[in-house]
């Protein structure tokens, strides 16, 4: 424990360090920004711009009024915002709780509950600055450190962020707790795969080296860029592309998390399991599911977050949320039912526990979809993902020989991989799918080839499979010569909730 903290004590002052120096630099912040049509796929979080009284004065008077946040559209975004809490606490504390042995409920729910704290602290501190700010093409700058210059309370101003039309904004307070959100349950995805076994401490140190060199890079590359309303001039438009991040300057589509979540949670979740070693008496005796009832109630509130996950993904309370909410609802139910039709099949009976698991790969598999696609799409996408990530806990499950406990890679990352993949076919108009914009000056919609972008997602997969993969292995490395990394063996066989926490989820 003492070592843990010497190294949040390093890191801190390292963060200090850099904070400092960030304020002793002139903060630009970057051009004001707004977003394609609602009826456009691309899902890629805005560059915000400060409102400020100065600014305000040194607009010519001719000049019109800058836009003001309609109320629908932060109405909808707080919502939001909270069904993606929902989402991490209880959801997912449910979801993964009632899988572990009786012995190890509490230490998951402790894991996820301050995990979720802990990075949404980190967020406010550089992680926001970090993703959402012009930097590189792989990490943000430090204008936004300790969320400076977001609002000016005193003058009751509010720095915006667009959402995907033109002209239209939401504060961008907002727009960053939505995307907090979006992080902190990336990093409690990846409790799964290291559940009954894993320090507690050295949980919270690989979350914070894991979060502030994968989870940032992923989100800034995917989702970070300029804003259509930068793009007044062809001029200009070679020269704001350039500024993006690498995964969007390729064309990558990913409306909701496909790659910056599931595929990257995933990937470390395995990089975890091969870590940590497999459990005591894997493969050797019943290691089952305490609680199937919390597991379904867990699953069933994944499914009532995730359409502020997936339509709050729009940003704006417009068709383009009403597409990505439909989908979401009907891919969910296509998974389930796939996957239980498929297990029943290979297995002669169908399991509450399988359509619970269907049910998350379905959300899972349309996440990067969500608005990118039509209602076809959602249907292939959904039955796919309930056959595919079925294998994936069986047969690909077998093949890694890991102990992934909770089976993170085989339904988030599989089915991340998967939608992404198959984003890149429907989102053509010929199978039913909106395009993509291909001239943000004029925001006009249209379409290449279903080969070209095809190789744009599968570039982007590949590049969050190998950036996940090794950051968590470097992460790793450094918690297991820090701290150590799992539990002495008497203390697993006891049960995480007594060893490490000191108390029983049931008495």
């Amino acid at each position: 424990m003492k070592r843990l903290f010497i190294s949040l004590a390093l890191l801190s002052s390292l963060l200090l360090t850099g904070i400092v120096q960030a304020q002793d630099k002139k903060v630009t912040p970057p051009p004001a920004t707004a977003a394609t049509p609602a009826t456009t796929p691309v899902s890629v979080p805005p560059a915000t711009t400060a409102s400020t009284s100065a600014a305000a004065a040194a607009t010519p008077a001719a000049a019109p009024a800058p836009p003001v946040p309609n109320k629908g559209d932060v109405a909808w975004m707080l919502v939001s915002t909270a069904l993606v809490l929902l989402m991490s606490v209880p959801a997912l504390a449910l979801f993964y709780g009632g899988l572990v042995r009786s012995k190890n409920m509490l230490s998951v729910l402790m894991q996820v509950f301050v995990t979720f704290a802990l990075i949404s602290v980190l967020w406010v501190v550089y992680g926001y600055s970090f993703a959402f700010t012009e930097g590189n093409a792989f990490f943000g700058g430090t204008d936004r450190l300790f969320f400076k210059g977001i609002a000016d309370l005193a003058k009751g101003e509010f720095a915006t962020a667009a959402t995907f039309s033109k002209g239209v904004v939401i504060p961008e307070m907002l727009f960053a707790a939505f995307q907090c959100t979006f992080a902190a349950i990336t990093c409690c995805l990846i409790l799964g795969s290291v559940a009954e076994r894993m320090k507690f401490s050295a949980v919270l140190l690989f979350m914070v080296l894991w979060f502030t060199f994968a989870y940032l890079p992923m989100a800034h590359m995917v989702w970070f860029w300029m804003g259509p309303d930068a793009y007044t001039d062809p001029k200009l438009v070679d020269g704001l592309n350039a500024k993006a991040g690498l995964l969007w300057q390729w064309g990558a589509l990913d409306f909701a998390g496909g790659t910056v979540v599931h595929i990257n949670a995933g990937v470390a979740g395995l990089v975890a399991a091969y870590f940590l070693g497999k459990r005591i008496g894997f493969g050797k005796e019943a290691l089952t599911p305490h609680s199937l009832t919390m597991t379904m109630i867990g699953a069933s509130l994944l499914w009532f977050g995730w359409f502020g996950f997936n339509a709050g993904s729009a940003l704006e309370a417009g068709n383009s949320a009403v597409l990505a909410f439909m989908n979401t609802f009907l891919a969910t139910a296509c998974a389930v039912l796939s996957w239980t039709f498929a297990e029943w099949l290979f297995k002669g009976k169908p399991s509450m526990l399988g359509a619970a698991s269907g049910a998350v790969a379905g959300l899972v598999a349309i996440t990067p979809a969500a608005g990118n696609v039509g209602i076809p799409g959602a249907f292939v996408i959904g039955t796919a993902a309930g056959v595919v990530c079925l294998w994936g806990v069986t047969g690909l499950k077998r093949m890694l020989k890991a102990d992934d406990s909770l089976d993170v890679f085989g339904v988030h990352a599989v089915g991340g991989i998967l939608g992404a993949l198959l984003t890149g076919v429907f989102v053509s108009p010929e199978l039913g799918g909106p395009g993509f914009v291909t001239d943000w000056v004029k925001a006009t919609s249209g379409f290449t080839s279903i080969g070209e972008q095809l190789l744009i997602q599968a570039k982007a997969v590949g590049v969050a499979v190998v950036w996940s993969g090794v950051v968590a292995a470097v992460s790793l490395f450094i918690v297991k010569m820090v701290i150590g990394l799992r539990v002495p063996e008497d203390e697993e066989r006891e049960g995480l909730d007594i060893t490490s926490h000191g108390e029983t989820a049931y008495n």
